[in-house]
């Protein structure tokens, strides 16, 4: 989860590893040299990409809409993390459709702010751009989320681009991984694949902790885990590992052993290639095996 902590963290992991300032950093790789960063798809897919307004009971949400150019495919909603829809995520998103989906990319905080919400090289550890998105992220709510998912998921099975016979994926990062649960509670029917990296708060001590929902769903889980949080809190893998099994739910819930909070967008202070591409294939696994 991003706080305190996880900033202590990323900031020793930066300084350990020599890495650019993060300003600097982005600076340098803002719009398609941000791909440099992530192994060319191979068999990579024609894609057709787009803005989009899609219609939601609190308003017009503006997402990112990527599909192969021609024919049918699963339909993928991609939440992003807390700093929100930005060039990373919606190269992210590009990425995945070249593999043979139709992904929304969708700006979770639409009802304040249109995206992007933060500049170019803005950072979760610069303290007015984390005041910014903390604000934003609070306007959010577990009945927020149900809203948009299902607003998301009707959008998509209205695109001719979109298969809707086979099952939807969905995946989240930071504090998007609750909500990628969120979703797949509210469409057990429609959504097949749930896959949460580095998500915070995925257990916790509330009524509407996401790990409850667990036995509301009907789809295979990945939940990618990133070392400092869960040394932050051991117990919380081995919640939601029975909580699945209790629930005859499949799921595969792995502690990415050297990696930090935040490392799988490339935009990331944090960015582990290495361990992003495992968590990559791990997706697309999961994908090729539920999405049909």
């Amino acid at each position: 989860m991003c706080d305190d902590l996880t900033l202590d963290d990323n900031q020793r992991y930066a300084q350990t590893h020599g890495q650019l300032n993060r300003r600097q950093f982005v600076a340098g790789m803002v719009g398609a040299s941000l791909a440099m960063y992530l192994p060319l798809n191979a068999n990579a897919m024609s894609v057709t990409e787009s803005t989009v307004n899609v219609a939601t009971p609190d308003g017009t949400a503006d997402c990112y809409f990527v599909h192969p150019a021609s024919g049918k495919y699963p339909a993928v909603i991609l939440w992003p993390d807390i700093l929100g829809l930005r060039p990373a995520f919606e190269l992210m998103g590009k990425r995945l459709a070249q593999s043979g989906y139709a992904v929304l990319v969708v700006n979770p905080f639409y009802r304040t702010q249109k995206a992007p919400v933060v500049g170019p090289g803005a950072s979760y550890e610069d303290e007015a751009t984390r005041t910014a998105v903390t604000a934003l992220a609070k306007t959010l709510s577990p009945a927020t989320h149900v809203i948009d998912a299902k607003a998301f998921a009707s959008f998509l099975d209205q695109q001719a681009a979109v298969d809707s016979s086979k099952k939807m994926g969905t995946m989240g990062y930071c504090m998007s991984g609750s909500i990628a649960f969120r979703t797949a509670a509210a469409l057990p029917q429609r959504v097949g694949a749930v896959a949460s990296f580095h998500g915070g708060g995925l257990v916790n001590s509330t009524p509407d902790s996401p790990h409850l929902l667990i036995p509301k769903t009907q789809a295979q889980f990945l939940i990618a885990i990133a070392e400092n949080d869960d040394q932050r809190d051991l117990e919380a893998k081995n919640v939601l590992r029975k909580s699945f099994a209790d629930a005859k739910i499949k799921a595969e819930v792995e502690v990415y052993t050297g990696a930090l909070h935040g490392w799988c967008p490339p935009d990331s202070r944090v960015y582990n290639q290495e361990l992003a591409e495992r968590a990559w294939s791990r997706l697309l696994a999961l994908f090729d095996e539920t999405l049909v």
